[in-house]
């Protein structure tokens, strides 16, 4: 049967990983309390003005952070220690998480996401 909530999410985690999992999702709901939660591509979604705003995920032996590639872009350097893709950074399980980046890079996107709704508003 599919996952459909976050908690059905985090609860198929060990122990000491579901922790790190509730504080990324407490660290974005404390910058966007209003975010719609879902599960989608299978990993835990925060929705704001209906679009995709940040994704995280649980794996073996690190934590997938997903703020789409602007997210990224604009914290290059804070984040060039980790390992990661286009629109992902990888936090080790192994090292501290950072929280507060977290919060910050969330913070950035709802920034982005208010921006465009915005300007689209504008254009209407």
């Amino acid at each position: 049967m599919p996952i459909t909530t976050i908690d059905e999410y985090i609860a198929g985690f060990p122990e000491d990983v579901q922790g790190i999992l509730k504080k990324i999702r407490a660290a974005i709901h404390d910058v966007v309390p209003d975010a719609t939660e879902a599960i989608k591509y299978a990993i835990p979604t925060f929705i704001l003005n209906g679009k995709n705003l940040v994704h995280f995920g649980g794996f073996k032996k690190h934590i997938g952070f997903y703020p789409a590639p602007s997210g990224l872009v604009q914290f290059k350097e804070e984040l060039a220690r980790y390992q990661g893709t286009k629109g992902a950074v990888q936090f080790p399980l192994d090292e501290p998480i950072p929280y507060d980046l977290i919060r910050r890079i969330t913070a950035y996107r709802v920034q982005e996401e208010m921006e465009k709704a915005a300007a689209s508003k504008k254009k209407k």
